[in-house]
């Protein structure tokens, strides 16, 4: 995939900013008095590996204005070096706007953790294509590549809108388009037809394409295996299958990618994965990684490719270090890898865990 010259930015996401806040000492959230707080997002969490390693990271977003949450989210993004667009509005009283709650435990041996997000009143629900200088962040400043996430197109009508604006423009302007399908049926609920075909529209346009056996079939209407939500490690086969069938679908698309996961307990799992690039297929069988909080992985293993993709690695060498930061997301109480530097990430894939001194 060729990339774009003398762009501004490496790569650039479309976000609804929110909090997580995660029990400390591994604790469930019904009985815990002590959180820790973070700024996080999905989409945020897919920069963050390029942002850690040097390259420049943008995210397009919307903030409340005079919100102390506000505040914290863009201290939070600037520490992480990764740069923000948006326009900050006003709350309109109680009633009105906030930034969304992510309340999460990370779960310990046996139980598994829990998820709880109050999204009532998001922010995020109202950004819309006037929003944004579209022209100019993609023709005149450029952007080599632009990831979205069926997160953020599924939020709302304006966020889906947005999206498509986004996705054509950055096309249209040489930039790569990276779509992360994140089917969510509370989301779909009554919006089938609507998201389908804004679904298939990115994913049309896009050159890379991350999902799950679920994902192709609820989200693109591709045909495939049962979606029982089992997980693919012993039905790789068919997934492949089913992709070469979206590959048709789709011709635009080079590389397709997802992870493979199967949870021994909360803090020990099978990590791998798979990518598609070209028309061939790359794996990264299933092996056992120690986990500490799982939030963030399949983000995390997303990063990472996309990285070895803006380094113009070779397919496998982005599938290794996708599969390596998506490991070392999980190690971190943050829902997002931050790697040190290379050197690391290629430690976590070779299994050497040994102390440097």
């Amino acid at each position: 995939m060729e990339l774009r010259k003398n762009a501004a930015v490496d790569i650039l996401s479309l976000s609804s900013m929110g909090v997580r806040i995660t029990p400390v000492n591994s604790q469930p959230v019904h009985i815990s008095n002590q959180y820790e707080m973070q700024s996080t997002s999905a989409e945020t969490n897919v920069l963050n590996v390029s942002a850690s390693l040097g390259l420049s990271a943008k995210v397009l977003t919307k903030f409340v204005e005079g919100s102390p949450i506000a505040s914290f989210i863009k201290s939070e993004l600037r520490k992480r070096n990764i740069a923000y667009e948006g326009v900050d509005i006003a709350p309109d009283g109680p009633w009105g706007v906030r930034h969304q709650f992510n309340i999460a435990d990370s779960g310990f041996g046996s139980r598994g953790p829990v998820v709880y997000n109050d999204r009532a009143g998001e922010v995020g629900r109202t950004i819309a294509p006037e929003d944004y200088d579209l022209e100019r962040i993609f023709k005149i400043d450029g952007c080599r590549l632009v990831h979205l996430s069926g997160l953020i197109v599924s939020m709302s009508e304006s966020t889906l809108k947005t999206c498509l604006a986004v996705a054509n423009t950055a096309k249209q302007n040489g930039a790569l388009v990276s779509f992360d399908l994140n089917y969510r049926a509370s989301f779909w609920r009554g919006r089938e037809s609507e998201l389908m075909s804004a679904f298939k529209e990115i994913a049309s346009l896009a050159d890379i394409l991350i999902g799950n056996e679920e994902e192709y079939q609820f989200a693109l209407g591709v045909e495939g295996p049962p979606a029982d939500g089992t997980g693919l490690v012993d039905g790789i086969e068919n997934f492949k299958e089913m992709v070469d069938r979206a590959a048709i679908a789709f011709p635009n698309v080079k590389v397709f990618a997802t992870t493979l996961r199967e949870v021994e307990c909360a803090n020990e799992h099978l990590w791998g994965a798979l990518l598609r690039a070209n028309g061939v297929w790359y794996q990264e069988s299933p092996r056992p990684i120690r986990v500490l909080d799982r939030i963030g992985g399949g983000d995390g293993f997303v990063g990472g490719l996309l990285y070895g993709i803006l380094k113009q690695w070779e397919p496998e060498k982005c599938l290794q270090f996708g599969w390596a930061t998506g490991a070392l997301a999980t190690t971190m109480l943050n829902d997002y890898a931050t790697p040190t530097d290379e050197g690391q990430v290629w430690s976590i894939y070779e299994g050497n865990a040994r102390v440097k001194r």
